[in-house]
């Protein structure tokens, strides 16, 4: 039986959030069989649990925000995409701000707090979301179109392509295909670093946002350049950054899906219609799981990878 996945123990980080700028201290625990994912609100007067789902985001500009009416937390799809690429099904998330820790601007920080941790097989069968018809949502027309789509696939990869123009983005890769077993997420997608241009963050600091924002946890731009002593961690950081966030937006959906994912232009906010639109066609999907590991896609039955 292909199991699910929580923690061995706890595994804690201090941070700052990215728009908030708040310190934020992150507490991350084992959770039962079937409880997945669950963000708790801990510096309330009564702890608020956040459980994660698609119908549960609430605002997606700039980052990926769940709410349950009472609580929200912010920029959550760092962190899911580090449970998506190591399969994690189960946990608790404890916060004590309502932005998570934007730490080095990446997943890799959340890896390593996870892998740390120690994974720990269920004696409960893994469950997926297996795409039985393709569903797509677009947005615009012209220049200014973008979409993403899912399709059937027995296993689960993504592609995308972005198209921004800046010289410092044009000279990389804008096109990327991840393939989940093929790949190595720790390796391949989790150090991609989220981005912004320098004209962008001094307007949103303007309007009170990215206050904890800088060059230790973002690729900041000016009107040519990387202004990143170190430069890119990868040759086409700017559109794994994208795959990274996508793996995050989608995990919100509860479940690992056995689907394949393209997207042109897409972001947070489309990828959550995305999300929904599947939600709204039953008869697009399915859930199954795997008795016989060896009947998974490849990729899935083995423990989560290192670097």
């Amino acid at each position: 039986m292909l199991k699910q996945r929580t923690l061995k123990a706890l595994s804690r980080a201090v941070g700052v959030g990215l728009h908030s700028g708040q310190r934020v201290e992150l507490t991350l625990r084992p959770a039962a069989p079937d409880t997945g994912i669950v963000f708790r609100r801990v510096d309330l007067p009564e702890p608020v649990d956040i459980p994660v789902s698609a119908t549960a985001v609430t605002d997606t500009r700039l980052a990926s925000t769940l709410s349950n009416g009472n609580a929200k937390v912010h920029t959550v799809e760092h962190l899911m995409s580090a449970c998506a690429g190591l399969g994690i099904d189960n946990l608790y998330v404890d916060i004590t701000a309502e932005e998570v820790p934007i730490l080095d601007g990446s997943a890799a920080s959340f890896v390593y707090l996870l892998q740390s941790a120690g994974i720990e097989l269920q004696n409960a069968p893994k469950r997926f979301l297996r795409l039985l018809k393709p569903v797509e949502v677009r947005q615009g027309e012209g220049a200014n179109e973008k979409w993403a789509r899912l399709e059937p696939f027995h296993g689960y990869k993504l592609s995308f392509e972005i198209d921004f123009d800046h010289p410092a983005v044009d000279s990389t890769g804008q096109r990327v295909m991840f393939d989940m077993s093929e790949q190595s997420y720790s390796r391949d997608i989790a150090r991609a670093r989220t981005f912004g241009f320098t004209k962008d963050v001094e307007m949103m600091r303007a309007n009170g946002l990215a206050l904890g924002g800088g060059l230790d946890n973002a690729i900041v731009m000016d009107d040519y350049k990387v202004l990143n002593v170190g430069g890119l961690r990868y040759d086409d950081e700017f559109v794994k950054h994208k795959i990274l966030d996508a793996m995050g937006d989608l995990y919100v959906v509860g479940k690992p899906l056995l689907a394949s994912y393209s997207a042109f232009r897409s972001g947070h906010g489309l990828n959550n219609l995305l999300l929904r639109e599947l939600l709204a066609h039953p008869d697009a999907w399915d859930i199954v799981t795997f008795d016989n590991e060896k009947l998974a896609p490849k990729g899935f039955a083995q423990p989560a990878r290192a670097w």
